[in-house]
């Protein structure tokens, strides 16, 4: 099993937001293939699935906010995806239980396996192009830079940009300065 961990996508990026998930659990993951969508406070980027297998475990959920590093995700083998439960008839208490058990574990994992491999793409998926390294800052109605959180945020909350004052380099508007602005109004 491999443990997906949100990259670090900026040298002062410390955190992101999980804004989409392109799999979900028990679906089957490429290598290389877009998994998940993050935002941080300098750039909205799609990130790829560094390993090959069955999306196991999502534990950061749309909209979570989780540190560099963080374990967002589980990639495991088809063999470790949860199989369906089969339950077999109890036998007589004189039969043996063993190998009727046996037979129908390993019938169940053959058809989970064969499952699998029936999902999974006959050819290759076409080469990704790599993740932009930096989102292009837009501008505002009134001219000023913001970064894609910020841009969300401002959206989100239904904030006029001429109320406020920026706290950042050049009177850059900051994601703490929006974020203080929703605290005083609410």
């Amino acid at each position: 099993m491999a443990e997906i961990k949100l990259p670090q996508l900026g040298e002062t990026v410390t955190e992101g937001t999980i804004t989409r998930w392109f799999k979900k659990v028990g679906d089957n993951v490429v290598v290389d293939e877009p998994l998940f969508e993050v935002s941080t406070d300098k750039v909205d980027t799609e990130v790829p699935a560094p390993s090959a297998g069955v999306l196991i475990e999502i534990r950061a959920q749309e909209g979570d906010t989780v540190p560099v590093g963080a374990v967002i995700a589980v990639v495991g083998s088809a063999e470790a995806a949860p199989a369906p439960v089969v339950q077999a008839p109890p036998p007589p208490p004189s039969a043996p239980i063993v190998e009727p058990v046996i037979a129908e574990v390993a019938a169940a994992a053959a058809r989970a396996v064969q499952a699998a491999v029936d999902e999974m793409p006959a050819t290759p998926a076409p080469p990704i192009a790599a993740p932009a390294t930096a989102a292009p800052v837009a501008e505002s109605d009134d001219n000023r830079l913001l970064s894609p959180v910020v841009r969300r945020l401002v959206a989100d909350n239904g904030i006029d940009l001429r109320t406020m004052v920026g706290t950042g380099p050049g009177g850059r508007i900051t994601r703490e300065d929006v974020l203080d602005h929703i605290d005083s109004i609410a």
